[in-house]
């Protein structure tokens, strides 16, 4: 499928945003900007080409779930362009996933410009995160081997997505060994990530956290994942693997993590903030 460059199909979105799908700049495929922010690369031709950092490192991650091709039944709480929904369909053919996203006409226009591929289970419901956590079949209570949380408004993630009683929620989709990946977004000295850490910390007992030395330094602005699980995380390969790259970066685990959480303390629905907001110049092309 060709997207012209001169014809950059959007949308505008229920906040007046734009959304919209336009050639890479920087790579093979397609990205999805909203509000200017880029939130997600396809590659049509590769759906195992994870050209961001942050997803190849969940991509890292749900490698190691269960055994290799395993199909796996999975939760995603916001859609953006489907990416790691297509590469577990496409890495572990069978799986079932579930995507819950708010806009339908972001939905609409992903279908459209960037089709999924044919025979993948994937369903996408409209609404709230939060709200459609609840809305889901009772049969997936206990039995979600893989739950991602990774929502944005514009480039900021909704305070009532980053607290406790949210985590909570989430948690009880898991299976006994399931995994929760979280996208964190933040800056110079962290204190929204830290929090973060904290606050799953409280829901699950296995946390460790993933991001570019810079970025886990707090010295940039950037993107770290939280991966967190009810087991033990099988962690022994994490290190080697976050070196080698192709987006080399560290894991944070045990005493390390206790560290960079600090005196931080859970977010509540009480006391919540959303994300920071980047600054407009950290995505000029």
């Amino acid at each position: 499928m060709r997207i012209e460059e001169d014809d950059r199909p959007h949308v505008r979105l229920s906040d007046g945003s734009i959304a919209r799908i336009v050639p890479s700049s920087f790579t093979t495929g397609y990205e999805l900007e909203v509000a200017g922010t880029p939130q997600s690369h396809v590659d049509l031709d590769d759906p195992t080409h994870l050209h961001f950092e942050y997803v190849a490192r969940m991509g890292a991650v749900i490698d190691r779930l269960r055994m290799p091709g395993q199909p796996l039944t999975a939760v995603h709480l916001g859609a953006g362009a489907l990416t790691i929904p297509r590469y577990i369909a496409h890495t572990r053919p069978g799986s079932r996933q579930q995507v819950i996203e708010l806009e339908p006409t972001l939905v609409e226009l992903v279908r459209a410009q960037l089709p999924l591929p044919r025979g993948a289970s994937i369903r996408i419901r409209i609404g709230d995160a939060r709200e459609g956590l609840r809305r889901l079949p009772d049969a997936l209570t206990g039995a979600v081997d893989l739950l991602v949380s990774d929502v944005y408004a514009g480039s900021q993630t909704p305070a009532h997505l980053t607290t406790v009683e949210f985590y909570r929620e989430a948690a009880r989709l898991l299976a006994p060994d399931g995994v929760l990946l979280v996208n964190v977004a933040d800056g110079a000295g962290l204190a929204f990530a830290r929090r973060q850490v904290a606050t799953v910390r409280e829901v699950l007992e296995h946390v460790i956290l993933l991001a570019e030395v810079q970025t886990l330094k707090g010295r940039r602005f950037g993107n770290l994942v939280i991966a967190a699980s009810a087991a033990a995380l099988p962690t022994e390969w994490l290190p080697r693997l976050m070196a080698a790259g192709p987006h080399p970066a560290k894991v944070a685990q045990t005493e390390e993590l206790t560290v960079f959480v600090g005196g931080a303390k859970p977010a509540t629905d009480a006391d919540a903030v959303p994300s920071p907001k980047p600054a407009a110049s950290l995505f000029e092309r």
